[in-house]
């Protein structure tokens, strides 16, 4: 008798934290799909803006690298039906690659980022995943470009007036401007996510 009195209240506890990371893991999902549908119309540079890694980098500190990983997963989805048409029409297959694989290494690194440091000290933790999701978000793009699109990198770089210069042009015509932005979007925004991150680790042990 004594032992089941003991078990019930366990059971119970697990049961509301596994609730409520499926309804936290929900919400940042929902949050973004959302972002990146109205990332479609800020534009610097080539491509879009994005405010995404940072709910992926939320979700990346609360949960675990997996739910990072998931979360990239759903920005990655969501980029091939908004932003990746220029791609597309060229590998398709190379496309999808690229574009998930980014977003899924992207969530993943910032979780195990935060994980391996968050012991020592939290907000050197939240920045080190800041920092480090749109470094991996942006180098596995470039990645994705040298390994499946580089003929017409080479073309797109000579009508650009880079000539042969490809990686000079992969970097400065591609990413760049949006790599910075993103950066500082996550830089500026990230003692907001320490805040987010605290309180949602309070609410998981409650």
């Amino acid at each position: 008798m004594e032992e089941n009195k003991i078990i019930a209240p366990e059971g119970a506890k697990k049961s509301k934290i596994s609730v409520q990371t499926i309804v936290g893991l929900g919400l940042l999902t929902a949050i973004v799909v959302v972002l990146q549908a109205l990332a479609v119309g800020i534009r610097f540079g080539v491509f879009n803006i994005t405010f995404v890694l940072v709910p992926i980098v939320v979700g990346a500190a609360l949960y675990g690298w997996k739910a990072g990983a998931w979360l990239g997963l759903v920005f990655g989805v969501v980029v091939l039906f908004t932003d990746a048409g220029a791609f597309l029409v060229i590998n398709v297959p190379g496309t999808i690659v690229t574009v998930l694989l980014k977003g899924i290494l992207a969530g993943a690194a910032a979780g195990l980022v935060y994980r391996l440091i968050a012991k020592k000290n939290e907000i050197v933790a939240t920045l080190a995943a800041a920092v480090v999701s749109p470094v991996v978000n942006t180098g596995i793009f470039l990645l994705g470009c040298a390994v499946f699109f580089l003929d017409t990198i080479k073309e797109w770089a000579a009508g650009a007036g880079f000539g042969d210069n490809v990686a000079g042009y992969m970097i400065v015509g591609l990413v760049v401007i949006n790599f910075l932005v993103e950066m500082a979007i996550n830089l500026v925004l990230s003692s907001a996510i320490v805040t987010i991150v605290r309180i949602g680790r309070k609410k998981i042990k409650a």
